[in-house]
């Protein structure tokens, strides 16, 4: 980026300098999140695999995985060069014909089999790998959350023998890789295990390929704070909700209450969902998610167009230092309804869909601390020289903020409408086992 050329050495930043910095930053974020992804999606192309990791029997340890339907036919059909995988099941899995797409895995299980098993391994204690088989056990459901079929199967895996004073196994996924070019973000594998007298979760990706069951409780926090940090930042949706946020703030209290508000609303639908108290569709949250975007951002547009140069006034009687006037109430009771939406939008990057079990749910938390650790630095960083460029040349940071939510504005009319249209059609699952 070009320096901002000075007219005079100064120990205070000029009017122009800061406009320059805050409408860059602005919309560098703005810009690098809405290119980032696609537009109809709050995540872009990114996939969730499921692996529960259980011991059936001494020395045997069975991973039951839960996959993206679609991908995993492409990624075993290429790896395994089966096309007839392909053939087969995609007509099936365009349809919604989920017999035949059962029907298409269990006639390839050999190519099905060698994917996952090249991409899902178990090591005992020392390292030493334990031979994998894959069941001929198959179905195929429509995950309630992501709203696409998701094709369960089950893989044991022989371990050796351990003796009395060694313990533990190594659990390691690279299922659907960047490299294989059908997800542009990653995969991240939910892991749930209870196995060696341990109980546990942990998340796996391209970053942390393995863990093990030995593994400290901080480590598998540290992995959820992390994940919930890459969320906030490579989902562009929550991000242009929270710029909205900060552009429409009057004053620090007014976006530490909108801040706050949000944070209670979305942490109690995400622990709701995780409780499995509620579970609803992908179709119902995406586009409320991009319609809270449109009417945060468009609520300082209209008052801006109505108020001018009196928009980013907050006029309040006595020196209580989070005291609002009527609008801004009713702006943090908007924005406490779309969090508890944006809540079911964070639960449904993990595919929440039904009570996991308490190991699980304190990591869930940490994700939502991460979460929460990027929304408070973001505000940290944009909304002080926001406010030091209203205070020094007022017009202008009209000019930035008005620009900055008719943006805002735009990108979330035009996600509402792409995933109204792009509502699945999956009819619903018959009972096929």
């Amino acid at each position: 980026m070009q320096s901002v050329p000075r007219r005079r050495r100064s120990a205070r930043p000029t009017a122009s300098v800061l406009l320059a910095g805050v409408a860059t930053m602005l919309a560098a974020a703005a810009l690098a999140v809405f290119g980032g992804a696609g537009a109809a999606s709050a995540h872009g192309f990114s996939s969730v695999a499921y692996a529960d990791v259980t011991s059936p029997a001494p020395a045997t340890v069975r991973v039951t995985l839960q996959l993206e339907y679609d991908l995993l036919l492409v990624s075993a059909a290429t790896s395994e060069q089966d096309d007839g995988l392909f053939q087969e099941g995609q007509p099936a899995w365009e349809n919604g014909d989920y017999p035949g797409m059962i029907a298409a895995v269990r006639d390839h299980l050999g190519a099905v089999g060698g994917y996952v098993l090249d991409h899902v391994t178990v090591a005992a204690y020392g390292g030493a790998a334990c031979a994998g088989t894959l069941g001929d056990s198959v179905d195929v459901r429509l995950n309630d959350t992501q709203q696409v079929p998701y094709a369960t199967v089950v893989a044991d895996f022989a371990c050796p023998a351990m003796g009395r004073t060694e313990a533990g196994h190594t659990i390691g996924s690279t299922l659907f890789p960047n490299a294989e070019g059908f997800v542009s973000q990653g995969t991240t594998t939910i892991v749930v295990y209870d196995v060696d007298d341990r109980s546990g979760s942990a998340t796996l990706d391209e970053r942390q390929t393995t863990f093990s069951t030995e593994q400290a409780w901080y480590e598998r926090f540290a992995e959820f704070f992390r994940l919930g940090a890459e969320h906030l930042l490579t989902g562009p949706d929550h991000i242009l909700f929270l710029l909205a946020l900060i552009a429409g703030s009057r004053r620090l209290r007014e976006v530490v209450l909108a801040a706050t508000s949000f944070t209670v609303a979305h942490s109690i639908t995400f622990i709701l969902a995780a409780l499995g108290v509620v579970s609803p569709p992908a179709i119902l949250v995406e586009p409320t998610i991009a319609l809270s975007i449109a009417a945060v951002a468009g609520w300082y547009l209209i008052r801006l167009i109505r108020k001018r140069d009196t928009a980013d006034q907050l006029v309040v009687a006595g020196d209580n230092h989070f005291a609002l006037d009527r609008a801004g109430w009713l702006r943090l009771a908007i924005v406490f309804a779309f969090g508890l939406i944006h809540g079911l939008g964070f639960a449904g990057a993990l595919g929440i869909r039904e009570a996991f079990s308490w190991q699980l749910l304190w990591s869930l938390l940490v994700f939502n601390v991460g979460i929460e650790a990027v929304q408070i630095g973001l505000i940290l960083i944009l909304f002080p020289p926001l406010m030091l460029l209203r205070r020094r040349a007022h017009r202008a940071s009209l000019w930035v903020t008005g620009a900055l939510t008719a943006f805002v504005v735009v990108v979330g009319l035009v996600w509402f409408a792409e995933r109204l249209l792009g509502v699945s059609d999956w009819p619903a699952v018959p009972g096929v086992q």
